[in-house]
């Protein structure tokens, strides 16, 4: 905790925590408790970096660190050289449709795709300029030409759906990088991202017959699952986050159709059908529980998403496909107070504007507000810490106690409502 934190990094914390919004950047600073659903991950990671595959399902409450948890392994995995993408669903974006909303989810993953060199997304043209650079080392070194080399690379592709046309793209990436021929790569890369909407436009661009469109985004992913491993990278991580909103679909055949789709990914993963490929799936309880509208509706997934039943008492298994993400305790939120006090000090411990004893004041003023779900559900609780954080740091003249309240006083007497209120007011004007 004596290591200066960059402004870049206290920044993105801090402005992320106060938007009530998960970091990109710097989320091993603020980082409590998980340990052993950590653990099992990153052995996800490994496996899938031996070739193999993973699907995991991360359920959490509103609020209880599903996306700070989901994001964290994302990091991890691009230590561990994977390419990594990532996406929210929404009305627009989910895994099966037929009127462009697994083309628009695809799109997306592809826009937001990550490596360890480019963690803010965008990586897609860096992924196959470093395979094509590659190949043509190889060729030259070898005495072939870099496209028989490329495609001798890509023939185990061929095999998967869209594979010939996945090798074609490449290969004219690659003649568009030896000719200087920037339209050629640009209409390459367009065509990985699934931009084309149409065949006729894909034809005349690269001349290929097909294009990424609903049908094809799960085998889509599974090819470049593969490619990746090509390229020199270990696999590729899927991140879907906001699963709920299959849920929340009204119409039961669309719905229906969107867990096929989950079955499918999850059979495949089991059975290692997917090479160098692994899924990380976040929703509420209501998403997988609900025997109506959940997961739990579909029979064949409930069968396989069951909890196991010797694990109760508190006892856990975390070897199955559903991880649940436990509570954080009162300790922990202690611990995360802490953590957010030394990254708004950029790690001077000199600068902190809270005593420990101000951290063990601002839990007692939050419990006595919301009751236990302060650290349950710490979203909320963080957003006022660090806005009290930062009216302590714009307002030296302020005093913490005086913001918080005489604990002394009666939680039920007027006099500690009527502060209460005035707290608040007083936070509420310096929120973004």
């Amino acid at each position: 905790m004596n290591q200066p934190i960059r402004p870049r990094e206290r920044d993105s914390v801090i402005q992320s925590l106060r938007a009530g919004v998960v970091p990109r950047v710097g989320q091993h600073l603020i980082q409590v408790g998980r340990n052993q659903e950590i653990t099992t991950l990153v052995s996800d990671l490994e496996r899938i970096a031996d070739g193999s595959s993973s699907f995991r399902l991360v359920i959490g409450e509103y609020g209880a660190g599903k996306t700070f948890f989901l994001n964290l392994v994302r990091a991890i995995a691009m230590e561990k050289k994977l390419v990594v993408v990532s996406a929210d669903l929404n009305p627009d974006r989910r895994l099966q449709a037929s009127g462009g909303q697994a083309r628009s989810l695809y799109a997306e993953l592809m826009r937001n795709m990550a490596t360890r060199s480019k963690p803010d997304g965008g990586a897609l043209p860096a992924v196959v300029e470093k395979f094509v650079a590659n190949a043509k080392d190889e060729a030259k070194q070898n005495g072939q030409s870099t496209e028989t080399l490329l495609r001798a690379k890509l023939s185990e592709l061929t095999e998967l759906v869209n594979g010939y046309d996945f090798a074609d793209v490449i290969a004219a990436y690659c003649r568009g990088y030896e000719e200087g021929n920037e339209q050629l790569r640009s209409d390459a890369v367009k065509w990985l991202r699934g931009e084309f909407t149409t065949k006729t436009d894909a034809r005349a661009a690269l001349g290929v017959r097909s294009i990424i469109d609903d049908a094809s985004v799960y085998d889509q992913l599974k090819l470049l699952g593969r490619f990746v491993r090509l390229a020199g990278y270990s696999g590729l991580l899927v991140g879907l986050d906001e699963m709920v909103n299959l849920y929340k679909l009204a119409n039961t055949q669309a719905r229906n159709a969107n867990y096929e789709q989950i079955l499918r990914i999850l059979n495949d993963s089991f059975q290692g059908a997917a090479v160098g490929l692994g899924f990380m799936l976040g929703g509420t309880p209501e998403f997988l529980l609900d025997t109506r509208r959940g997961l739990y509706s579909y029979s064949a997934l409930q069968s396989r998403l069951s909890q196991n039943a010797f694990a109760t008492g508190g006892l856990v298994d975390l070897s199955g496909p559903v991880i649940r993400l436990t509570s954080l305790t009162q300790e922990d939120l202690f611990v995360l107070l802490q953590k957010v006090r030394h990254v708004f000090a950029m790690g001077e411990v000199d600068r902190y504007l809270l005593p420990d004893e101000g951290l063990a004041a601002f839990m007692e003023h939050c419990s006595g507000r919301i009751g236990d779900s302060y650290f349950r559900t710490p979203r909320t609780t963080i957003t006022s810490y660090v806005n009290l954080l930062a009216v302590l740091e714009q307002n030296p003249q302020a005093q913490w106690r005086e913001l918080l309240g005489a604990m002394e006083i009666d939680a039920d007497s007027g006099a500690a409502a009527d502060l209460d209120v005035e707290i608040d007011d007083e936070l509420a004007s310096f929120k973004m």
